[in-house]
């Protein structure tokens, strides 16, 4: 725990926390020694604040509002539902939701706001009679403000379900609003529309502020639909064909492949490097001579190459070899093997 104080400060000025805790431990645990909230300027950004901000036209948001005071102590959330998965079964449940504000309205007296997480979207109205500090709360919010909703889970008038939401039959009453994290810049981009902008969205807008465009819909598919395809691959090799999953080294001696070596100089023996695999060629030769009949791994590649349409500096295989098989055999699995991926994916 000394260790760790004392790099606190190195800590604090590599990086810009939003929170930051100091604890002590006993028998019982980890036990915090204050219980006030620390609040530090938040950025969309994950750069230096020396980098030079986007031009005014790559600005798609307002004039930013004054930060919202957090004078709330400093709890414990403990959320008991998620937002996407709420349905009418659900109706007249108290639950905690905790997610980021992905829209704001005001109307006809009432405020509400779309809560997003990973599993979706729900939306939150207010009671301004019934709990005039929540209503206060929500109305003094703006997009992605990290947020916890205490409320109960009620129909939703028949005129305004919104059949594009999964959640359209129902909302959530706020009781009680915490804020988590709130923003206090610009947005380079809202992440709620980016999707649908009629002007695409700059690359290199979108890799600065990387933590925000993952937020988007559409990446967030991505990355889903690569996990699936994964687990889809590792359940078929696996439990349909006995394969074995075998983890091969990164760092290794160079041997002759197609394109250069990324090297890596070894810190105890100056003078000499690693390669970075160009792909597992050598070592699944290794394991079919040892013994193991049939092996896989999705594998990370490297190769210094010049950049082009279908190719990158590292990529992902899937990598495989079977001993004592049939050539028609091997062409068999590897068939529908795709043949699944490729129903699933439709």
């Amino acid at each position: 725990m000394s260790l760790f104080l004392k790099s606190l400060p190195l800590m604090t000025s590599r990086t810009r926390p939003s929170l930051v805790f100091l604890c002590r431990v006993s028998n019982t645990g980890i036990l915090p020694l204050s219980r006030t909230r620390t609040v530090f300027s938040v950025s969309a950004s994950t750069t230096p604040s020396t980098q030079p901000l986007p031009s005014a036209s790559e600005i798609l948001t307002s004039n930013a509002k004054p930060p919202l005071a957090l004078t709330e102590s400093l709890e414990w959330i403990n959320r008991t539902a998620l937002c996407g998965e709420l349905s009418s079964n659900d109706v007249g449940k108290r639950v905690q939701l905790c997610g980021w504000v992905a829209l704001h309205r005001v109307h006809g007296g009432l405020t509400f706001l779309n809560l997003r997480d990973h599993s979706g979207i729900v939306q939150v109205t207010t009671l301004p009679d019934e709990f005039p500090d929540a209503h206060s709360a929500i109305n003094d919010l703006r997009l992605e403000y990290v947020i916890a909703i205490d409320g109960v889970v009620r129909s939703r008038p028949s005129e305004s379900i919104n059949k594009k939401m999964k959640t359209s039959s129902i909302e959530v009453a706020a009781r009680r609003v915490q804020v988590l994290n709130s923003v206090n810049s610009k947005l380079p981009f809202l992440v709620t529309t980016a999707d649908d902008a009629k002007d695409s969205l700059k690359e290199e807008i979108r890799l600065r502020y990387r933590c925000l465009d993952l937020r988007r819909q559409q990446m967030n598919f991505n990355i889903l639909l690569r996990h699936k395809v994964v687990k889809l691959i590792r359940r078929y090799l696996e439990d349909v064909h006995g394969f074995v999953e075998i983890e091969t080294p990164i760092l290794s001696r160079s041997t002759p492949e197609g394109a250069r070596d990324y090297l890596v100089p070894s810190r105890i023996q100056p003078g000499t490097f690693y390669a970075l695999p160009q792909s597992p060629q050598l070592f699944k030769q290794m394991l079919m001579v040892a013994g193991f009949d049939k092996y896989y791994q999705v594998a990370r590649c490297f190769r210094d190459e010049d950049l082009r349409a279908d190719r990158q500096p590292e990529f992902t295989q899937l990598d495989m070899e079977m001993a004592f098989t049939p050539y028609e055999d091997m062409l068999k699995l590897n068939e529908e093997l795709i043949r699944k991926v490729r129903l699933y994916y439709l």
